[in-house]
């Protein structure tokens, strides 16, 4: 059995020859894969079985990727990697601010294509040996089942999201400019618009603040450098509070 092979990737693609590419490549690394050409037809297949991945087109006919995005937020914390062209910035920026967790320029390399899913997939899957639990006041991590408790509910996120948090809540009070947040979360060379930190910075703050609004205090902005993670201001501030 190929090690891969419980691995099992949508590809959604208008371009029969792109499919074909990306199931060619899908398969030569192990992957197991399943098309769709059209946005309806993707969201009907997501409804119906659970992938480990999308490879999404965002030029679809009748319902573009986009909201293929959003559709599937609704229902499914898969990850999805959006296929765009070169000079599509808006639409990629929209596309995290849906829930995507990563993109693809055409024309692309196949082979970065393999690499970027065996990054994500690295990430997503369950590897660590024992439970390790991270906890702050109202927040505990489970790396293991990559599980967030926020004013003690769970949280649903993104595998981006959560790897975001996770990276942030082991590295407490320590200030990420977004440079460093996309190369220590993304892990890979990220060519891409720094906004895509502050998306999904925003994103996870406002799941956050559903839960617990201390919580979400604590992913704190750095004026003109980036972030950091704080319990202790946020205490601080807590503290403060109840005094006054």
């Amino acid at each position: 059995m190929l090690a891969n092979s419980d691995t099992t990737i949508l590809i959604v693609d208008d371009e029969e020859r792109i499919r074909r590419l990306l199931k060619l490549y899908l398969t030569k690394e192990g992957y197991a894969s399943e098309e769709a050409a059209d946005g309806v037809s993707a969201i009907r297949k997501m409804e119906e079985k659970d992938y480990d991945m999308v490879l999404l087109d965002i030029m679809l006919p009748e319902i573009d990727g986009l909201e293929v995005i959003k559709e599937i937020r609704k229902i499914k914390d898969t990850p999805i990697i959006m296929i765009t062209a070169r000079g599509d910035e808006g639409q990629r920026v929209e596309g995290f601010q849906a829930g995507a967790d990563d993109y693809i320029v055409k024309p692309f390399s196949p082979r970065e294509v393999m690499l970027r899913v065996a990054a994500i997939l690295k990430r997503t899957k369950i590897e660590e040996p024992e439970t390790i639990i991270i906890s702050y006041p109202e927040l505990d991590i489970f790396p293991e089942s990559r599980l967030v408790l926020a004013g003690g509910e769970p949280l649903t996120l993104t595998p981006k999201e959560f790897d975001l948090i996770l990276y942030l809540a082991e590295n407490p009070e320590k200030v990420f400019t977004r440079e460093m947040l996309l190369k220590e979360v993304w892990r890979y060379d990220y060519f891409g618009d720094l906004r895509t930190v502050d998306t999904h910075i925003k994103r996870l703050r406002e799941k956050l603040q559903k839960k617990s609004l201390y919580v979400s205090k604590m992913i704190v902005t750095v004026w003109g450098t980036g972030y950091k993670f704080s319990p202790l201001e946020t205490d601080y501030q807590k503290n403060n509070e109840i005094e006054n």
